[in-house]
């Protein structure tokens, strides 16, 4: 089978398989597919199962040299060839044998949230630029479900009718079809009856809670189009993203004085690791304040 067919079983296989989302899928497959591009100038001919079965530590060397030369830096390298790896294995089937090289180094960085005067003003200002007034107030309750309750932009958007009315709480279907149970604040569950009431379509039961501007699922990219306009016109930083305000739940909730274990759940995060990246953003929030307000800082 040739790489084109390859690369839509492979994404058929992450969909269906392996349940991993459509942005994640988006990324994946476009890396395979500049990864066999790549092995047809490199290696001179067609792509297939019995040439990606065959390759070398040195063919993804050379890739990654490649794509070094154009730009890439070290963590998006090392997420592409985790991606490579992870559709060569596919490819190869149970008995797959993998190359292994040694990633680029990636130093870790914090998460770094959105103050709450912000995350508050840039759902406003979403809210009131969107071309019909439902459009704004569902923003507003997406961005609002973001922030007050700690939701993956891709958590939001697979809640169905199903959780009309929202009462305190929120069972949420995270990733790897995780269930967990968050708390709903009150102008939370407000705004998100005032989307309700205000969308012009049905929402039928069982259907998808936010919809788009003909009636069919929201896609993330219209957020994230609408976040970005918002936060050029308030003059926000690029880092202020839909993504951007789930850390700044975590983080506020952690400054407030919750505990580890607890934040975990909330997130629905696996690891406890995952959530302890929480208290060096935390800390250093905290060394910001005491470089701007002490006289011998």
């Amino acid at each position: 089978m040739l790489a084109d067919g390859l690369v839509r079983d492979w994404d058929a296989h992450l969909a269906h398989e392996r349940r991993r989302s459509e942005h994640t899928r988006r990324a994946y497959i476009a890396t395979a597919e500049r990864f066999c591009l790549f092995l047809s100038r490199h290696r001179g001919g067609a792509v297939d199962g019995r040439l990606l079965k065959s390759l070398t530590p040195n063919d993804l060397r050379a890739y990654l040299a490649a794509r070094r030369a154009e730009g890439l830096a070290n963590a998006s390298a090392a997420r592409e060839l985790s991606a490579l790896r992870g559709f060569l294995r596919f490819v190869g089937g149970s008995n797959a044998s993998v190359p292994q090289m040694r990633g680029p180094r990636v130093k870790k960085g914090l998460p770094r949230p959105v103050a709450p005067a912000e995350a508050l003003q840039l759902a406003q200002d979403v809210e009131d630029n969107a071309r019909e007034g439902w459009v704004g107030a569902r923003d507003f309750a997406l961005l609002l479900l973001l922030y007050g309750a700690g939701l993956r932009i891709g958590e939001a958007l697979s809640l169905t009718s199903a959780v009309l009315p929202l009462g305190d709480t929120l069972r949420v279907t995270g990733k790897r079809n995780k269930t967990r149970i968050v708390p709903i604040l009150p102008a939370v569950a407000n705004a998100v009856t005032r989307y309700v009431e205000a969308c012009p379509w049905p929402i039928a039961k069982d259907a998808p809670l936010f919809l788009g501007a003909r009636g069919g699922s929201l896609q993330p990219g219209v957020v994230r189009a609408s976040v970005r306009s918002a936060r050029r016109a308030l003059g926000l930083p690029e880092r202020t993203t839909p993504h951007a305000l789930r850390h700044s739940f975590a983080t506020h909730l952690l400054a407030g004085g919750a505990d580890l274990r607890s934040l975990q759940e909330l997130l629905g995060h696996a690891s406890l690791a995952s959530t302890q990246v929480y208290t060096a953003v935390d800390a250093a929030h905290l060394l910001d304040i005491y470089r701007s307000a002490h006289p011998r800082a």
